[in-house]
């Protein structure tokens, strides 16, 4: 029995101006999924989840299945790479958990009991509960990355979409991050974009490869010789027992400037 995709994408085109960042592609995302996103720098992996998420114009179509929408608008989940939030402003962790749900209440009704009940479900999840009440200036850059991710989730959305998520964080957040995942994706699809296959390929299950085409590999193993019949230029290399990927052009991974 075949299923049915949650997000169909076909013949999708995205361009600036006169650069092309992605070309007739087609994917299928199920409800299942936990995809890692990789390719190199400039071949298109923001774009494709920058189309999925309906913020940058495209070409081509994308078709969303009825489970995934609310109020007309597909339900998906954001982290971003890094995160904007100003911690300076004088709000506590439970609060920011809590903006994450600005979309469900009307412009002039606050937070209540239920509101809160959400975000403290959601901060124990993240084993984040002891933090509830501190004001957000005074995390550490892993929790606020992991607070960050309890308000893209306490909405409960069907598809989770993170950029990058453990750039510029310790190993020992990585680890506490991919746990979380896991469990999460028993009940969301998620769709990761990561320079680092070695240490994902763990929790993920499938690989999409993109370079203004996009390839998809239903397996979290893949070879240097996959790759290169998908036209993704990366390398495969280890680093003492860990294993990870490598992008040409890439500057920012920890393990490579050594």
């Amino acid at each position: 029995m075949s299923r049915e995709p949650i997000i169909s994408i076909r013949d999708l085109g995205v361009r600036y101006d006169s650069t092309v960042a992605l070309m007739h592609v087609n994917l299928d995302i199920y409800a299942d999924d936990f995809i890692a996103i990789i390719g190199p720098n400039g071949g298109g992996k923001s774009s494709l989840v920058k189309a999925i998420m309906g913020v940058v114009d495209y070409s081509g179509s994308i078709d969303y299945s009825p489970s995934i929408m609310r109020a007309n608008h597909p339900h998906i989940g954001y982290l971003p790479q890094v995160s904007t939030f100003d911690k300076e402003f004088p709000i506590s962790v439970v609060e920011v958990v809590m903006s994450g749900l600005q979309s469900e209440k009307s412009l002039w009704r606050g937070y209540g009991k239920e509101e809160r009940r959400r975000a403290e479900e959601v901060l124990q999840l993240a084993q984040l509960s002891h933090l509830a009440n501190r004001p957000i200036g005074e995390l550490s850059g892993g929790q606020l990355q992991r607070v960050m991710l309890c308000r893209a989730i306490i909405s409960n959305p069907k598809v989770l979409v993170l950029d990058e998520p453990a750039n510029f964080v310790d190993n020992r957040f990585e680890n506490e991050l991919y746990n979380l995942l896991q469990q999460l994706s028993e009940r969301m699809a998620i769709i990761m974009v990561s320079h680092d296959l070695g240490t994902v390929s763990s929790v993920v299950r499938s690989i999409v490869c993109v370079n203004r085409h996009v390839h998809r590999h239903d397996s979290n193993i893949i070879t240097e010789e996959q790759l290169l019949n998908y036209d993704c230029p990366i390398q495969l290399v280890s680093h003492g027992n860990v294993p990870h990927t490598v992008l040409h052009h890439h500057d920012d991974c920890p393990h490579c400037k050594h």
